[in-house]
């Protein structure tokens, strides 16, 4: 009898995540590590926020063995701001600990004063959507838990942060996931007291759609993202045998919930102009803006995908942070 044939890879993440035949899974993180250590050289500032800027992790779902990374500034004033940070990598790929999302969590905390929660969340296609969002509002009850508890965390503890001022903050697909959050908490769904969500920011929520925008169609490949890449992440975090115009995908999809009735919190998106994304991104605002929603749409000129996430000490990124203080300022009362 003849051996059986070797699994052949169906589904190939530029060598990151790899899909067999069989329906099993290859998943390696040097590649990717090394992309962002060749490609972003180490810059001074790095030391500055890393030395004034403490960080540890916690666990904070058992169940699902998820842990997260928490930040907070050295000899901090009390009452700090909490931004939840959800990393991007397409529902695919990414961690907390992953050197580009680790350094701009040290940025954001040094900058902006704030105590910043960095969750992991289960990655497709072993787990597909909703699981990543359902994680991450599992990261907000941990937060929550905190505040009610007698034995809270001892960085959030004792009147250290505020949780009256709590902001998500989503880069990538993470962004996508900070619409599904304040979609959710805007219909009524999800009792989080004493913890109050004054805003989400969204990065280049990573939006998707059957039909294809004028900067995806037309747009130069991104060093970072191209339409095979979009597409292939959408193949594998969607439910099986859904398209790109699923609700997790794409907000004003055919079978996607109405958005007038929803009372949304206060969003600033932000995208790079050179993104293939720009499109989606700059759609979704106008359209929340005509329902009478508050939000702001910011598009930095000449920009990639990750131009923030992967050079957040560069003159853009500092342009970013004072938004985003900006944000959190307005929006803290």
């Amino acid at each position: 009898m003849g051996s059986l044939p070797h699994p052949r890879i169906v589904e190939d993440c530029q060598g990151i995540l790899q899909l067999y035949s069989d329906g099993s899974i290859s998943r390696s993180n040097i590649n990717l590590h090394s992309f962002f250590n060749n490609n972003n050289p180490p810059n001074p500032n790095e030391d500055v926020a890393a030395s004034s800027v403490l960080f540890k992790d916690c666990l904070f779902h058992k169940p699902h063995h998820l842990r997260l990374r928490l930040y907070k500034p050295i000899n901090p004033p009390s009452s700090l701001p909490v931004l939840l940070f959800l990393h991007g990598g397409g529902f695919c790929v990414g961690s907390c600990t992953w050197p580009n999302f680790h350094n701009c969590c040290l940025r954001l905390s040094a900058a902006l004063g704030a105590v910043v929660v960095s969750p992991d969340y289960r990655l497709a296609p072993e787990h597909r959507l909703p699981a990543a969002i359902d994680d991450a509002l599992a990261a907000l009850e941990w937060v929550r838990a905190q505040a009610t508890s007698e034995n809270p965390e001892p960085w959030l503890g004792g009147g250290a942060v505020d949780f009256g001022r709590v902001f998500v903050v989503g880069d990538s697909s993470g962004g996508n996931i900070a619409h599904h959050l304040a979609v959710r908490f805007g219909s009524g769904f999800g009792d989080l007291e004493p913890v109050r969500v004054r805003g989400f920011v969204l990065m280049a929520p990573f939006f998707g759609g059957c039909a294809r925008t004028k900067s995806e169609a037309e747009g130069p490949p991104e060093p970072l993202l191209n339409l095979d890449i979009l597409d292939r992440f959408w193949r594998l975090s969607i439910p099986v045998g859904e398209t790109a115009d699923h609700p997790f995908a794409n907000p004003f999809g055919p079978h996607s919930p109405n958005l007038e009735p929803v009372m949304l919190d206060p969003i600033l998106a932000i995208v790079g102009g050179s993104e293939v994304l720009k499109d989606r991104v700059e759609d979704y605002a106008r359209r929340l803006k005509e329902m009478g929603k508050k939000i702001e749409y910011v598009e930095f000129e000449g920009q990639h995908h990750g131009f923030f996430i992967n050079k957040p000490y560069s003159d853009a990124a500092n342009r970013v942070l004072q938004l985003l203080k900006n944000f959190v300022d307005m929006n803290s009362n």
